[in-house]
């Protein structure tokens, strides 16, 4: 036989489910729970989707001898094989044990075919990117990553159709999002403020 009443044992439950959403001060005890007003709306209104979150390389490649229709730098540009076929560097969702930059380089070896030891990562540039996507807030991190060998061979995967070396201008009309062109210009800017602060 049980030492509660049923009521009293819903009401156990109730007071488990309260502390765990924080709506029960943690000092209350089981009495006091009988002349709790509950703000149940806290508990059962519809909350804020939680933002996904992606991670992901801006590859880029430089030109030693630059001509006019072939700028010094040029980035790389993934088209998607689905939805509106749009056009991204390699980037992808963070899974469980990874930190953000081991995302972004194992979602480049997935979706271009990029290794780690193919890429040097530009130290000082970490961009973080917010939208909507499909209804919901996503949040999308990039960082800079030159090739270490300019003609490197691209190996797509299932998930993308088509890739292109682009200058910026080129890559920013081709991104289309606000967002995504404002990430590889800042990039630009920072590869050639890098390299003129060098010089």
């Amino acid at each position: 036989m049980l030492p509660f009443s049923v009521g009293e044992e819903v009401t156990i439950g109730l007071s488990v489910l309260l502390a765990s959403t924080r709506v029960l001060p943690p000092s209350m005890d089981f009495p006091a729970l009988c002349n709790f007003q509950c703000p149940m709306s806290s508990v059962l209104s519809p909350q804020t989707p939680m933002a996904l979150k992606a991670c992901g390389l801006i590859i880029f490649r430089r030109r030693l001898i630059p001509k006019v229709d072939n700028p010094a730098i040029e980035f790389l540009l993934l088209q998607a094989s689905d939805g509106i076929h749009h056009w991204t560097p390699p980037k992808g969702h963070v899974e469980p044990g990874e930190n953000e930059l081991e995302t972004a380089l194992r979602e480049t070896q997935e979706e271009a075919g990029l290794k780690a030891s193919q890429l040097t990562i530009i130290e000082g540039f970490r961009r973080e990117l917010h939208y909507v996507a499909r209804k919901k807030p996503k949040t999308v991190i990039y960082w800079l990553a030159e090739v270490k060998d300019h003609d490197v061979e691209i190996r797509l995967s299932h998930e993308h159709q088509a890739y292109r070396w682009l200058g910026l201008e080129e890559a920013c009309q081709l991104a289309q999002f606000k967002e995504m062109e404002a990430a590889l210009q800042e990039g630009h800017q920072f590869l050639c403020s890098t390299v003129a602060s060098a010089d």
